[in-house]
């Protein structure tokens, strides 16, 4: 499979270092430890380290880095945070990472018409630093404190997603440079447009392989007069899904439900000590106008209550609600630690809100029927939930097994008119099931694009399409 195949490399042509050198001095590295750190990320994929890195800081010196590439036919992985699930990047055909960590300014803030212009290097608490005082955030919130770039490269969504949206929604207009070199601009600060294709979309999601985003206008939302958060445990998973179900069937505008199994919430208390009860657990958290906020709380309240919720804490407080929520985002390190020195093989399927009970039960079926340790966790308010499978990383049986697991979870996932990723993406590790979920005719339509613009496969290589 594409994910775990080993390519030959050619050595860097010395006519490409030496116009690196010359245009970007320190900014461009062979260094081991350098590449080292831009071959790796959360994923449990083994490491693949670039050829060298550059350090982009605009527009221009992209359109440089890109068109040197294609003179000497030098492979392109663009870099944010490295925080990727799925091996986004990962030089499996070696090439040239470039960082774009130091594209970091936010260009405009538009408060009035709610939307702010940045480089792709800005991180969402940067650009939420920024907005203090504004009455404005930016709500997509994916745990880690991921690039924006990235994030709209991974059309990326997290805690927040029921009631703001996903990246699809909150990116306006994008630059990016394509792999011929041309910048593009697509979309704009109007709300709506019915001009032409809807280039912006196809970018948000294409995961680099179809060109690098260089700057991304990205909508804002009031900040909430009152928030309020609670925790809710139960005897069963089913009984907290059923819940989740019940409450977005009802059009309750709930901000955030994430659930925690049991041996997640055990992980996180080893963690983060806290002191939560070790059962599956809902958390919640409403935003609104005071009066809002108390009625959505109080009919969340009565539908954990009639689905046999042992208890509904409250965390009124910002520094409690900041506790909890920092110990969720913790979830994938304090999953590893229940289990020293593995990786964790993260699954990121996301089914109809009506299928969601069915699935978790047969899921958490499955992991105990496997013998594997896999909490389960998830943004449940849209059907998306996560099992991180720890795996021995020198074990190539105990991998299989995870991988037959993750598997059996995508199938039946897909078999409920689901998705193989809900957030985190294809990469290299879910090439086989883009085609089971869209087909070959849709796949072959994707092939067709990037053919078109990346005739010679240059942008990320090895990632979203599976071989032909």
């Amino acid at each position: 499979m594409e994910a775990t195949a080993v390519f030959e490399r050619t050595p860097l042509p010395p006519a490409f270092v030496d116009a690196m050198s010359e245009r970007f001095c320190q900014r461009f590295s062979v260094a081991e430890a350098v590449r080292t750190h831009h071959g790796h990320d959360e994923s449990h994929f083994p490491d693949a380290l670039p050829d060298a890195v550059v350090f982009a800081r605009s527009t221009e010196e992209v359109v440089f880095i890109v068109n040197t590439c294609r003179e000497h036919r030098v492979p392109i992985i663009p870099f944010g945070v490295g925080s990727s699930l799925e091996g986004h990047i990962l030089a499996v055909r070696g090439g040239i990472s470039v960082d774009l960590s130091e594209m970091n300014k936010i260009i405009a803030l538009h408060t009035e018409d709610m939307d702010a212009v940045v480089q792709p290097g800005v991180t969402r608490k940067q650009l939420n630093a920024a907005l203090h005082g504004s009455g404005l955030f930016f709500p997509i919130d994916p745990g880690a404190d991921a690039s924006l770039g990235g994030m709209a490269a991974t059309r990326a969504s997290g805690t927040n997603a029921v009631r703001y949206g996903t990246m699809r929604e909150n990116v306006l207009a994008i630059t990016a440079v394509l792999a011929d070199g041309r910048v593009i601009r697509t979309g704009g600060r109007a709300r709506k447009s019915s001009s032409g294709y809807d280039l912006t979309r196809l970018l948000v999601g294409s995961e680099g392989t179809l060109g690098i985003i260089t700057e991304l206008t990205v909508r804002l939302h009031p900040l909430p007069e009152a928030i309020s958060g609670a925790v809710c445990a139960f005897p069963d998973i089913v009984d907290a899904v059923n819940t989740v179900i019940q409450t977005i069937q009802l059009g309750v505008p709930v901000a955030r439900i994430e659930l925690l199994d049991a041996l997640t919430v055990k992980a996180i208390n080893r963690y983060s000590k806290t002191a939560l009860r070790e059962s599956p657990m809902l958390f919640f958290e409403f935003h609104g106008s005071p009066s809002s906020v108390e009625e959505q709380a109080r009919m969340v309240q009565d539908i954990a209550h009639d689905n046999a919720g042992l208890d509904f804490e409250w965390a009124s407080r910002p520094e409690e609600r900041s506790r909890l929520w920092a110990a969720r985002h913790d979830v994938l390190f304090a999953s590893l630690n229940l289990r020293p020195g593995s990786r964790g093989i993260s699954t990121d399927v996301c089914v109809p809100i009506s299928r969601l009970a069915e699935c978790v039960a047969a899921t958490r079926a499955d992991i105990d029927a496997s013998g594997l340790i896999a909490p389960i966790v998830g943004h449940v308010g849209d059907g998306n939930f996560h099992c991180v499978i720890l795996v021995d990383p020198n074990d190539p049986a105990e991998i299989a097994h995870a991988e037959d697991l993750n598997r059996r979870i995508v199938e039946r996932a897909l078999s409920m008119g689901g998705t193989c990723s809900g957030e985190h993406g294809i990469g290299i590790g879910k090439q086989d099931f883009l085609l089971a979920e869209h087909g070959r005719e849709a796949v072959d339509v994707m092939r067709v694009i990037k053919q078109a613009l990346d005739p010679d496969n240059l942008l990320n290589p090895g990632k979203v399409l599976p071989p032909a």
